[in-house]
């Protein structure tokens, strides 16, 4: 009996221990008004560890990160995606290319503009792909959804 529960434990352990690697980046996402009807929409990833994101650009190998916004009608993007935060270039020998990247944080920042002053809400998806000095984890898809007021 004590065998069983033993390796039940362990196998618990060992679920629990792997779920957590496979996701290594944590996201929230945040509007602040800028200026009349006009909005800077935050896509900020928190990354855990020795684990790195990937760039918008990030070089050749890698799949970048990339945002998509779904059509909204009562907004319009301003500009491209910025990317804030502390960016690293290194050459990787397994991709042959000098690669840009973020570890710990990086925010996303997207300004939008509504067209009139009603409440809607800004939807879409991040497509990113994380590495670390072993391994790479396949590229994931992560939807958003960002309330805002129009006002």
């Amino acid at each position: 009996m004590k065998k069983i529960v033993l390796g039940m434990l362990l196998l618990l352990f060992a679920t629990v221990s792997h779920a957590q690697i496979n996701n290594p980046v944590k996201w929230s996402y945040t509007a602040t008004k800028v200026a009349d009807k006009t909005y800077e929409i935050h896509l900020t990833a928190t990354i855990d560890g020795n684990w790195h994101l990937y760039a918008q650009d990030a070089g050749e190998g890698p799949e970048p990160t990339t945002i998509t916004f779904s059509p909204n009608p009562l907004l319009t993007l301003e500009g491209k995606v910025k990317e804030v935060g502390k960016m690293e270039k290194s050459y990787d020998k397994n991709f042959k290319s000098v690669l840009k990247f973020y570890g710990k944080k990086v925010d996303f920042v997207q300004k939008i503009k509504v067209k009139s002053a009603v409440a809607t809400v800004v939807k879409g998806s991040v497509s990113f792909m994380v590495c670390n000095d072993r391994q790479c984890l396949p590229p994931r898809d992560v939807p958003f959804s960002i309330n805002i007021s129009g006002k």
